[in-house]
């Protein structure tokens, strides 16, 4: 997860200094652990991680959802679910073709006159 933070790109496009590193990193149970929490508090990201062994209900999984969803619809596309490309780059280049339909699709349907 760590080296996942670090290869975050600046976000450009807004006005002033682009954004460096997110603020916050949502994740699941998996990457709850001290080593973690103090890796991305250094970092000056603040960790929103579920607790092993909580009860369920912390409200984090209405974020998890919006992850699952995308998953799901990028999955329509058999040559995503099942990586058949041995190159990283091909698949990258799929994944942003199905990334763009994806919201093409949502473009299409929504009901918004510009």
């Amino acid at each position: 997860m760590l080296r996942l933070v670090d290869e975050i790109a600046p976000i450009r496009g807004v006005r002033g200094r682009p954004l460096q590193k997110p603020g916050i990193v949502h994740a699941d149970r998996g990457y709850d652990s001290t080593r973690h929490r103090r890796a991305l508090r250094e970092r000056g990201i603040k960790p929103m991680i579920a607790k092993r062994r909580a009860e369920h209900g912390s409200g984090l999984g209405k974020y998890r959802w919006l992850v699952e969803r995308t998953h799901s619809w990028l999955h329509r596309f058999r040559r995503l679910r099942i990586r058949f490309d041995g190159r990283a780059d091909i698949h990258e280049a799929f994944l942003k073709l199905g990334c763009s339909l994806v919201c093409w699709n949502i473009l299409r349907n929504t009901q918004l006159t510009f």
